[in-house]
């Protein structure tokens, strides 16, 4: 949901529009710097989240953040501006803060893995205490970017110091544009149980719900709305109606618009909430 206009009306729009939950940034997402976020910002986005009773508030990390990249320069000046998230969605009492693992670029997928882990252990020190998790995001393997194998989130979660401050976002698109299926349901029940066993589904706190604009394994990253794209219907019917995550937030990052400029967030909400009907 935009913050313009002040971060509250991220949280008053995702209530008018009947979301249970929602995501915002926390600041430009194409741009390193921000204003800081005031005490009055921060009641008042507050406040908003307990008056629309939303779940679960979460935020996504700028995309400029390369947390692999092996550019000295590059690298340094993202774990700065990866720890100014950490502490923005903080101090907006976010319960998330996905963020995507980063590209290795020119270099060996286990040099950027290792890059990783530094930068998020050296974050971690500098941000004790702090209540929201960080939310490694599976990828859909676009370049060099990493997270588009449920090993590599394995690998970051096994080195990290302190582990237990980290989860992980399942976005639909990028697992089914990796190479993860999930449809029909003997194959969405495979690829939760590979998940299970490499990850651990413990470790499952969200999910992004978007269809894939790209084929199966195409290793593209281009998210359509609900039922519109190479996913379909199916793979959302089954996870919305999976009773192990009940509880966890599901986040649509499907086109804000279609091509007669209609807003698409309501209507991609009323498709999954049919599903939910339609299977009971």
């Amino acid at each position: 949901m935009s913050i313009a206009g002040g971060y509250y009306k991220a949280a008053e729009a995702a209530a008018k529009a009947g979301m249970e939950t929602f995501q915002c940034f926390t600041k430009n997402n194409n741009q390193w710097k921000a204003k800081d976020i005031s005490d009055e910002e921060a009641r008042l986005f507050r406040q908003a989240v307990r008056d629309g009773k939303l779940k679960r508030p979460t935020a996504h990390d700028c995309y400029l953040i390369n947390l692999a990249s092996p550019d000295p320069a590059l690298y340094r000046k993202s774990i700065e501006a990866f720890v100014v998230e950490v502490q923005r969605a903080e101090k907006l009492g976010l319960d998330y803060l996905v963020m995507h693992p980063g590209s290795c670029v020119d270099d060996s997928e286990e040099h950027g893995l290792e890059r990783i882990i530094r930068a998020i252990d050296e974050t971690h020190r500098r941000c004790p205490g702090f209540r929201v998790r960080i939310l490694l995001e599976t990828t859909a393997g676009q370049g060099s970017s990493l997270g588009y194998r449920f090993e590599h989130l394995a690998r970051i979660l096994e080195g990290t110091a302190e582990s237990d401050r980290l989860g992980v976002c399942l976005d639909t698109c990028h697992v089914f544009a990796a190479g993860y299926p999930l449809a029909p349901e003997k194959e969405y029940r495979a690829t939760m149980r590979t998940f299970d066993q490499v990850i651990g589904l413990h470790r499952l706190c969200a999910f992004h719900l978007n269809d894939s604009a790209r084929p199966f394994a195409s290793r593209v990253d281009r998210h359509a709305h609900i039922g519109k794209g190479y996913l379909g219907l199916e793979p959302f019917r089954l996870l919305v109606n999976d009773r192990r995550f009940r509880r966890h937030p599901m986040i649509l990052e499907t086109p804000k618009e279609d091509g007669r400029k209609k807003d698409m967030d309501s209507v991609n909400l009323r498709v999954l909430r049919r599903l939910v009907k339609s299977s009971r």
